[in-house]
């Protein structure tokens, strides 16, 4: 399975696991399953799953560890955000098709939404997309979507301008240190020194006007970076 994508389901239904981990193709390992978001949160952390094949709406609530998720998320929002920092990347699978519903989970963010109507073979395929850095969207989801972030251009001229406070090697570190990496993780990955990674971490956080990794994670992930 050199080249299979290594998934967590959450569901509170075990019924629907079962049927989606035998419905998923030989290409998607699943690596650990969950029912609400506190078990989801753990599971998560424990398995470092590629994607997180995500339900909308899970019992739970926010967590009460370090890493809490804001206090007004609710399912599968909270899950992400309870999450983080982490690598995986989340793709949201619901019997909804609310436009809230869509929005807000891509807004805690999700990369991806589709249905609970799509077959093995698409939910399959959503996967593969999502884990190589595409968003995906069930059709009739997808105008949601845009009617929501109909003010991207300015957002994303807002988020540049953020980033040009950052130097080249600034963004480097700034993303990695917000996937969760250590600061010796960061050190081997860019060829600098401990001490070198240390200094542009410091800088980001003063730059961004951050106080703490975390907040790093949750700026980075809401302006979708990671």
């Amino acid at each position: 399975m050199g080249d299979s994508i290594r998934v967590v389901i959450v569901d509170d239904h075990s019924i629907f696991r079962s049927g989606l981990r035998a419905d998923l193709d030989e290409t998607v390992q699943v690596v650990g399953e969950a029912a609400d978001v506190a078990s989801a949160i753990v599971v998560i952390s424990e398995t470092r799953p590629d994607v997180v094949l995500l339900d909308v709406h899970l019992p739970g609530g926010p967590s009460a560890s370090s890493a809490a998720p804001h206090p007004d998320s609710t399912g599968g929002e909270a899950v992400i955000r309870g999450a983080a920092p982490t690598t995986a990347r989340f793709l949201a699978l619901s019997v909804s098709d609310a436009a809230e519903d869509v929005v807000r989970v891509i807004r805690a963010g999700a990369r991806g939404y589709i249905t609970k109507g799509s077959s093995g073979i698409e939910v399959s395929r959503a996967v593969h997309a999502v884990a190589g850095g595409d968003a995906v969207f069930s059709p009739r989801l997808a105008g949601f979507v845009l009617d929501a972030f109909g003010a991207v251009a300015g957002e994303t001229a807002a988020v540049e301008d953020e980033l040009d406070r950052l130097s080249g090697r600034e963004q480097e570190v700034m993303r990695l240190i917000a996937r969760g990496y250590a600061y010796k993780e960061v050190a081997s990955e860019l060829f600098i020194s401990i001490k070198t990674v240390e200094t542009h971490v410091s800088s980001v956080l003063r730059k961004l006007q951050l106080s703490s990794r975390h907040e790093l994670t949750v700026w980075a992930t809401e302006r979708r970076l990671l």
